[in-house]
């Protein structure tokens, strides 16, 4: 790739929100709605309803970024036996840098996986997952939070929504707290359960 950039493919409600409240360990996406409801497109038949190429494309990437939460829940993420939620093969295959407030040494995984805890924000993360990506993409994996932080930085290239067709009104809004962006759609597909619109960010 000539031109590595960084991107972010999230899945999304129609009003906006990418978790429900009160996320804890028994309700990763919150307690109010059905996680089905953002993630079935991914997981039933996605070969048979064309949507092959949007998962693949949130996996390939040299080097993944995302947020605690994503990694574990509060009450979780950082003691010593907690190793994220995908068993001991992530689907990664790639180094991924944590954002936290608790450093912990790197944890290698199966397959490729290697879970880096930064502490020190979102530019650092960035440099580190440069580093090692070579000239492949970076990912910002998640959750809205994170991926809030670094729209609001101007460090995403482009952003690859995934909008299923219900809402859920309250949890983790995606965009919550970001300037207003300029964005050009490049290339919008999609079926009955999910619209994909992938945007390139110009300002």
């Amino acid at each position: 790739m000539d031109n590595p950039q960084v991107t972010c493919s999230i899945a999304m409600s129609l009003d906006g929100f990418t978790a429900g409240k009160n996320q804890s360990f028994e309700n990763p996406f919150g307690d109010n709605f059905d996680p089905d409801l953002l993630r079935r497109w991914m997981f039933q038949e996605p070969e048979k309803n064309n949507h092959k190429k949007e998962i693949d494309a949130i996996l390939d990437a040299g080097a993944f970024i995302m947020g605690s939460n994503m990694f574990g829940p509060a009450n979780r993420r950082d003691s010593p036996e907690w190793k994220g939620w995908w068993g001991e093969e992530p689907p990664y295959h790639a180094p991924v840098f944590v954002l936290t407030h608790q450093q912990r040494d790197p944890i290698e995984m199966a397959g490729g996986t290697t879970f880096n805890f930064i502490t020190e924000g979102v530019e650092s993360a960035l440099i580190q997952a440069k580093k090692v990506a070579g000239d492949r993409n970076i990912s910002v994996a998640g959750g809205a939070s994170t991926v809030n932080q670094f729209l609001a930085a101007g460090l995403i290239d482009e952003l690859w929504l995934h909008i299923v067709p219900v809402t859920i009104g309250i949890g983790t809004r995606l965009f919550e707290g970001v300037p207003p962006l300029l964005l050009e759609p490049i290339e919008v597909g999609g079926t009955s359960v999910v619209t994909h619109i992938r945007y390139r960010i110009l300002k």
